[in-house]
């Protein structure tokens, strides 16, 4: 079944900020297998130039795609999650992710289309402080496999 159409566009705003802690960095540092000392150690990361330990450039997925958990998971939708692979993801960056910073997030399904027998859903997320100075802009492809058919 085809995803619904009328999703483009939505808007879904996260409901707290998410809080970077160094541990969720150097956890996600550690998964990704990124032995940086500018992701674990504050000195090394404060010689470097930077304020704190600084995320690796993939950490805003650890909290980007909930933005949109919401409107994957609507019947109306029509998303067969279990059909679903991961298919591209982009990061933009205006500065980088320190410990100590509170995000928020604003996630927007920016695009839906078929290509073959799949369809394929665009998430873009803006990610902000709590005062509104801009973060990034991450860009998600999920890929329902024979959605379209």
């Amino acid at each position: 079944m085809a995803l619904n159409r009328d999703f483009v566009g939505r808007t879904y705003h996260a409901s707290t900020p998410y809080e970077v802690s160094r541990v969720k960095i150097r956890e996600f540092a550690a998964a990704i297998g990124d032995p940086s000392p500018l992701y674990r150690e504050p000195e090394a990361a404060r010689a470097a130039g930077h304020p704190d330990v600084l995320a690796p450039p993939t950490f805003p997925i650890v909290f980007t795609l909930g933005g949109a958990a919401e409107a994957l998971a609507d019947p109306a939708f029509g998303l067969d999650y279990a059909m679903v692979v991961h298919g591209e993801q982009r990061f933009s960056y205006v500065r980088p992710i320190y410990a100590g910073d509170e995000l928020l997030c604003t996630s927007t399904i920016s695009e839906i289309r078929s290509l073959g027998r799949n369809e394929l859903v665009t998430v873009t997320s803006e990610v902000t402080t709590v005062h509104g100075e801009p973060v990034c802009t991450t860009y998600n492809i999920l890929i329902e496999r024979g959605g379209a058919a």
